[in-house]
């Protein structure tokens, strides 16, 4: 077998240790040809956990940042909606439940991208899912600009969920597996609050104070797909599947590890469950509260695209900040405190009917929904082999994001019937079952626990049996 030299864009997993027992001379040409590398356990500062890092080799940081940019754009597409929802309803005549397609039928997108996202890895690499993502998300937009006629826009949406569905997985198990990857994945789902952020103030603003129609916010989105385009592509171009399977120290006698493998694999399931129900929640309050604001709240449309800007302005505040808290803490121990505190915030912006009350309490919701996800990628890590990670992560990821088509578009349903205030009891439930799935998951709420329990192959729901047992115990001791 030839061997190549690392060129300056080789990441430092793709490094190749020449073996001593390597010989015999190659020439120029057979030092081009592909291998399969042994990957080394020593990073370029001297750290031997042999995890990449985001700044070296230098290639990383340029590919670090156009992860930041898909997860920007996709922050876009996914908070934009909400904001144009009440516009696109005005246009073409709908109610609640015709107008929520435009988030359910993307669902079908999201499962497709969790099945083949493994299989996308070995075959094209992030080279090509860096093609895929933005090719797909501009099928999906430029329909949305010439504003067809309404059963055409959730056709259309089915590119873009694709498009960022393969990415969400891909550079969620990409980042997920760097050193710190806590605090990165912070950044990286910041960016995405970031778009979040911005796409509802940009799109009311467009519409309200610029007088201009609904569907021309997607100009911008088109606009931003080009410059994705480019932008990874460069970055990725070394990134082929051939890499990706030097990376992984990949064996063509050994069968490799299958998104069916991964599924096989009660955490794999848990941790998708838990994000298909947050991702849900995030993009149901980003969806809805616009709407909110405006039939039950009475605001100004102005003032009601302001209140989705601040929840996502609080959730990329979270994801930052809360990023180097919560690894310091515990990842269990940290999210289980989150969400008893959303619990909270929730049934406060439900119960007090006060507009400004309920801009503060809408805000701090986001914050501290914020780390979740990150957080959930990190605890996959920790819990599964290495060389399931893309599969397992992928998967949940992008069966999570399909939560952003499920949740909108059942509130929109139950809303059609019952009102929008459905939003709030709604959210409550999807909490609850967020903190059963990730109380399931073993290594109890200490630091160190999903370490051990990897170690010790812990069964989930091994910790809740035993706090059944504890409080059986204790129950026949009163007695």
């Amino acid at each position: 077998m030839s061997i190549t030299t690392p060129s300056p864009e080789t990441t430092q997993t793709e490094k190749i240790a020449v073996s001593s027992t390597h010989t015999q001379p190659v020439d120029d040409k057979e030092l081009r040809q592909d291998v399969v590398p042994e990957v080394t356990n020593e990073d370029d500062d001297g750290s031997t956990d042999g995890l990449e890092r985001w700044n070296s080799p230098q290639i990383n940081t340029y590919r670090f940042l156009a992860a930041n940019f898909a997860m920007l754009i996709m922050g876009m597409n996914d908070a934009c909606l909400g904001a144009l929802i009440p516009y696109i309803e005005i246009y073409y005549g709908l109610n609640y439940t015709t107008v929520s397609t435009v988030f359910v039928v993307p669902f079908a997108s999201y499962i497709l991208a969790a099945l083949i996202n493994n299989w996308l890895h070995f075959t094209v690499g992030q080279r090509g899912v860096a093609f895929l993502g933005p090719v797909c998300r501009l099928i999906g937009y430029i329909p949305m600009a010439l504003h067809p006629p309404f059963p055409v826009l959730p056709c259309a949406l089915l590119f873009a969920a694709f498009g960022n569905g393969i990415e969400d997985s891909a550079y969620n198990a990409w980042v997920g597996n760097m050193h710190n990857a806590n605090e990165l994945l912070g950044f990286i789902h910041g960016s995405y609050g970031l778009g979040g952020t911005i796409a509802p103030l940009i799109a009311s603003a467009m519409i309200t104070k610029g007088n201009l129609q609904w569907y021309t916010f997607y100009y911008i989105m088109i606009g931003l797909a080009v410059v994705e385009f480019f932008f990874g592509m460069t970055a990725f171009w070394g990134a082929t599947g051939a890499a990706y399977r030097q990376r992984l120290q990949y064996d063509q006698g050994k069968a490799r590890t299958t998104t069916r493998m991964a599924l096989r694999k009660p955490i794999t399931w848990i941790v998708a469950l838990f994000l298909l129900g947050y991702v849900g929640a995030e993009v149901s309050l980003g969806g809805w509260i616009p709407t909110f604001m405006l039939r039950v709240r009475h605001a100004e449309p102005f003032l009601a695209g302001l209140t989705v800007t601040l929840f996502w302005l609080g959730l990329t505040m979270g994801r930052i900040a809360l990023g180097f808290v919560t690894g310091r803490i515990g990842e269990k121990l940290a999210i289980t405190g989150y969400l008893v505190l959303c619990i909270g915030l929730e049934l406060l912006y439900w119960l007090v009917p006060n507009f400004a009350a309920s801009v503060v309490f809408v805000m701090l919701l986001g914050f501290f929904l914020g780390p979740m996800f990150p957080a959930a990628v990190v605890v996959a890590t920790k819990l599964l082999p290495a060389d399931y990670h893309v599969s397992a992560i992928g998967f949940a990821a992008a069966l999570g994001g399909g939560g952003a088509s499920l949740f909108p578009f059942a509130i929109g349903a139950i809303a059609q019937h019952k009102g929008v205030e459905v939003l709030q009891p709604v959210i409550v439930a999807i909490i609850i079952f967020i903190i059963i799935m990730w109380l399931l998951l073993p290594g109890g709420l200490l630091k160190g626990g999903l370490e051990r329990a990897r170690e010790e192959k812990a069964k989930p729901g091994g910790d809740a049996k035993k706090a059944w047992e504890w409080i059986k115990e204790r129950a026949r001791k009163n007695d």
